[in-house]
């Protein structure tokens, strides 16, 4: 699929088919294309908690608004990020660049994430955010559904995978086959009110 249908045609779908089940060489082929998305500093904050234990699933759906997805999804990926893992041998992160770029940016991580829990956090988020469009486009084109999720309670959820205490919690991303077409789209703003020129308006 041409990637600029994948965008267009990309919907959150909120009836899966129980029934459909995604090979797994399709399922790795979807995770290889996600973690080619970027990170800062290369880093690849993400952690991909792959929910396919039936029980867990009905556990994580009463914490997520009865929302059918959660059991009905051929995959349930829930996304965190390692806010720690700029300090965490960053050296691997550049281990297949020349060695004069890798010792430049190796040594720029830790400067730049230290004492900064703030930046910390906002870049795990951000690494989230990104791995989980190329996901969900990466299963449009494949044919696929998806559904990004973000209603469920993370506290509790967290507890049940087991969430390390230096993650963050992101969506969960429902995919399979859509058993119902997605509601229509509710409408985009205007280029205009979302485009600016160099600055915002005084």
């Amino acid at each position: 699929m041409d990637t600029f249908d994948a965008i267009y045609q990309r919907r959150a779908v909120k009836r899966f088919d129980p029934k459909y089940r995604i090979r797994p060489e399709d399922e790795r082929r979807l995770l290889e294309a996600a973690i080619q998305s970027p990170t800062s500093f290369n880093i690849q904050h993400w952690r991909f908690v792959i929910l396919r234990d039936p029980q867990l699933r009905q556990q994580i759906r009463a914490l997520a608004f009865d929302q059918s997805q959660i059991t009905d999804a051929s995959l349930l990926v829930l996304i965190t990020a390692d806010v720690m893992a700029w300090k965490k041998q960053p050296e691997r992160y550049w281990r297949n660049a020349p060695p004069e770029v890798a010792k430049m940016l190796v040594d720029w991580i830790a400067p730049f994430h230290e004492g900064r829990e703030w930046l910390q956090r906002d870049e795990a988020q951000r690494s989230i955010g990104i791995a989980a469009q190329t996901l969900m486009l990466a299963a449009k084109a494949m044919g696929l559904d998806s559904c990004p999720m973000i209603g469920y309670d993370i506290d509790k959820v967290a507890a049940l995978i087991r969430l390390p205490a230096d993650h963050v919690m992101g969506p969960i991303i429902a995919i399979g086959r859509a058993l119902q077409p997605a509601w229509p789209k509710p409408g985009q703003l205007a280029l205009e009110e979302v485009v600016f020129e160099n600055r915002f308006a005084p």
